[in-house]
């Protein structure tokens, strides 16, 4: 996050950010959706971080924080393809942020750094 910036809660009516889990939350900075992943994210994970996924998709403007996440599986990657694909078929952009060395080398040996262009912080993800 940018200095001063703090989330923010959802601000039309009818936009619903799930309640934060063990593996997900999302929040609002400016006018950019976070959804953040957190430690292990496979098959077990799946419907704690699904909705989270799918409230974003009403957003325009998302970030996935892979900052925190400690493991994902090609079922926990097939989740974000999935959200991704949700988000950019209604017109939106989806960023990614992921620093650690073995996530992104996963998402090179799949081709998947090719689909998400990560960058490694999630202040520069939230850049214009």
């Amino acid at each position: 996050m940018h200095h001063g910036d703090r989330p923010e809660h959802a601000h039309r009516p009818g936009d619903i950010i799930p309640p934060p889990t063990a593996f997900a939350r999302t929040y609002r900075i400016r006018d950019i959706t976070v959804v953040e992943l957190t430690g292990e994210i496979d098959l077990g994970a799946a419907p704690f971080v699904v909705p989270h996924l799918d409230a974003a998709a009403a957003w325009p403007r998302v970030v996935l924080d892979l900052g925190p996440l400690e493991f994902i599986d090609c079922y926990g990657l097939s989740l974000l393809l999935r959200g991704r694909r949700r988000i950019t078929d209604r017109g939106g952009e989806v960023r990614m942020a992921c620093a650690r060395p073995q996530t992104r080398r996963l998402l090179t040996l799949t081709g998947l750094d090719a689909v998400f262009h990560p960058v490694h912080t999630l202040a520069d993800a939230l850049e214009p």
